[in-house]
């Protein structure tokens, strides 16, 4: 089956389920295991409560997010669509030399090796094959976004969609471990959610005015927490 069937067949309703389907926590990529900073910002007493929480996460979106990822995801979600490999591996190689955090790279780039391989198991496509080959043999790194990016191009779901779905999904994570690291119930993770849409929208927003060579994640104290967070004597998260 070529990568045209495939996104010829996934249409409509079939793309709408399958955006479902990557946004849901059932997924299992494991991009909803890592804190991505969150746990040393909770250790060393900066985030102490949902105000907190909801801070650092509208940081992210508009200064790590929008910046970067979604720039990386929309480059790699437009070549997929056109059966461009190459300008998949740009978005992937370009994303990874500018996240600084070590341990952020290492969190995204598992993720997005679980992705690949999932949806490889999935959805019949050579573009999908032949990433992994070249991710095999170490010529990319495989971050999340990028893949997500390329396998939401040839699922047929939207360019503006993929990304709502990649903050609603980083977004989700992070409120995820709030809950098991702060005293964070339900309602009110629910509340947070909410109350990021303003920031989710706005982050895809500035990404789509962004290229490649566009890319200024600027989280200098995220930097430097994650950094501290490297070399903690206990972590219950990898990030």
């Amino acid at each position: 089956m070529s990568d045209g069937m495939v996104r010829e067949e996934l249409t409509g309703d079939d793309a709408a389920l399958s955006a479902f389907r990557l946004a849901d926590s059932f997924l299992p990529d494991g991009s909803h295991t890592a804190s991505y900073g969150l746990e040393q910002f909770v250790q060393a007493d900066r985030v102490r409560d949902a105000e907190d929480l909801g801070d650092l996460l509208d940081t992210y979106l508009r200064r790590q997010i929008a910046p970067a990822d979604l720039v990386a995801l929309r480059a790699a979600h437009g070549a997929a669509v056109n059966g461009d490999l190459d300008g998949v591996l740009a978005a992937d190689r370009r994303l990874a030399a500018v996240t600084l955090t070590a341990e952020f790279r290492d969190s995204s780039t598992a993720a997005g090796e679980r992705l690949l391989t999932l949806q490889r198991e999935i959805q019949a496509a050579s573009l999908l094959n032949e990433y992994a080959t070249r991710l095999d043999a170490g010529d990319t790194p495989g971050t999340h976004p990028a893949v997500l990016g390329a396998v939401t191009g040839l699922a047929g779901v939207d360019e503006r969609e993929a990304c709502l779905l990649c903050c609603h999904g980083f977004v989700t994570g992070l409120l995820g471990v709030a809950q098991r690291l702060l005293s964070l119930g339900h309602t009110d993770a629910q509340r947070l959610l909410a109350d990021c849409r303003p920031a989710m929208v706005a982050a895809v927003d500035d990404s789509a005015t962004r290229t490649l060579d566009d890319m200024t994640p600027f989280t200098p104290l995220v930097d430097v927490v994650s950094a501290e967070h490297e070399r903690a004597d206990r972590r219950l998260f990898v990030s």
